[in-house]
């Protein structure tokens, strides 16, 4: 049998299997060769460099894939390899995709992986971040397209992916908005400026194949999502190609939460449900465009949090870009999202304490220079302000309570991808 380097390489990760090459290499025409002459390889390697202001690290603004851990020196942050067919022109057109994380930001991700020996966020510095089966149906006049398996949650202004965001940083509201499924999404597109998604999944967490059962039941929920988006055609002008998007996702976490902070004994499960509203508008002024995203995070009875932020972003030469991003945050309920358990000396909880104030401000300014090809690299500026509440950032005391209310943040991102 021969095996050439690429097939070993699938067969490592558990895509195929080399038993099913082997009774391929049999028949004069490899159906396995054939499905992979479609299949593209890319990805790409983020790293970076971080100098927080002052002292008092151990506790800093809680936004998604940041962190005292990157605090004050070099880091790398993620890999990505995609391995993806993408489905073709058919009416019964077929094809799949697979991100793999590997790196620390992969434990972030909190999809479980094979390292996780049962725990919900992983910390192996691996992670299937999506794996999905796409599919076309031809029964509607412009056909159903279908994701079967894990994909990315269909909401939210900014991507997983940070190549793909216009600053390294996440917003606040990228990181209270839901970010992985496993399920099945349908997606459609009635005309050429209207689209839309819908989805069941096994709950709104990102862990693979994670269920959410009620407290003293057998049965699982589901999660229910749905999204649409509107594209403003060529005839408007300098405003063709903005886009409106509105959509929700709803459903148990999968986690529990405390009636009482201080008593394990009134746990429950915790209803989710996110609502989202943005829109990317180009406008009449040449290299500039404009953004504007709400994200509110509905969580029953822990309470509500709710994030509204502007993006401006403005391709000053062929290699210099300027992106600029202004975010309030609103965190409230007497369990606030931000937030974390204190124990006592047994383990049991006594109560919690916020990581983020009840109000905040974030502003952040991000130079994107290409020098490189096929490099992207950055040099950012972020200020996070804490506007009520206790002081939650900086070194942390005994009771939990941190001592500033200011943050300042200056990081420079590369990232090569291929």
């Amino acid at each position: 049998m021969h095996v050439n380097k690429w097939t070993v390489g699938l067969a490592a990760v558990g895509l195929v299997s080399l038993g099913s090459v082997a009774q391929a290499d049999e028949k004069p025409a490899s159906s396995v060769m054939t499905a992979l002459s479609a299949t593209t390889l890319s990805g790409y390697v983020d790293t970076s460099a971080q100098w927080n202001f002052g002292t008092g690290n151990q506790r800093l603004p809680d936004y998604k894939f940041g962190g005292s851990s990157k605090a004050d020196g070099f880091n790398l942050d993620v890999v990505q390899v995609r391995i993806d067919k993408p489905l073709d022109e058919q009416d019964w057109a077929a094809g799949y995709r697979v991100d793999l994380w590997a790196g620390p930001d992969a434990n972030t991700l909190g999809t479980q992986s094979i390292f996780g020996s049962g725990n919900k966020a992983s910390t192996g510095d691996f992670a299937v971040r999506q794996a999905y089966v796409a599919l076309r149906a031809p029964v509607l006049p412009n056909g159903l397209d279908f994701k079967v398996g894990v994909f990315d949650s269909i909401i939210g202004y900014e991507s997983v992916e940070s190549p793909n965001n216009p600053n390294y940083t996440r917003s606040y509201g990228h990181s209270i908005e839901p970010q992985t499924h496993t399920g099945v999404l349908t997606s459609y597109r009635f005309t050429e400026m209207v689209s839309m998604s819908a989805g069941i999944a096994n709950t709104i967490g990102p862990a693979i194949n994670e269920r959410a059962t009620d407290l003293g039941g057998s049965e699982s929920s589901k999660a229910y999502m749905a999204s649409v988006a509107v594209t403003a055609p060529d005839s408007t002008g300098p405003l063709s190609g903005s886009t409106f998007y509105a959509g929700f996702v709803n459903g148990k976490s999968g986690k529990t939460f405390l009636s009482d902070p201080t008593d394990p004994a009134t746990a429950k499960n915790e209803t989710q449900t996110s609502w989202y509203v943005g829109a990317t508008l180009a406008t009449p002024v040449q290299g500039l465009r404009a953004g504007l995203a709400f994200d509110l995070l509905d969580r029953h009875e822990p309470g509500e949090t709710w994030t509204i932020g502007g993006y401006a972003s403005f391709q000053a030469t062929e290699k210099l870009s300027l992106h600029l991003r202004g975010e309030f945050l609103r965190d409230r309920g007497e369990q606030k999202f931000f937030s974390t358990f204190l124990h006592d000396d047994t383990g049991a909880v006594t109560g919690s304490v916020a990581t983020n104030p009840d109000e905040a401000m974030a502003w952040t300014i991000t130079a994107q220079y290409d020098l490189w090809k096929n490099v992207i690299s950055r040099l950012e500026l972020r200020w996070d302000h804490a506007l009520s509440g206790p002081s939650t950032w900086g070194n942390v005391d005994a009771d939990g309570n941190g001592g500033l209310k200011n943050q300042w943040l200056l990081a420079a991102n590369v990232i090569y991808k291929f």
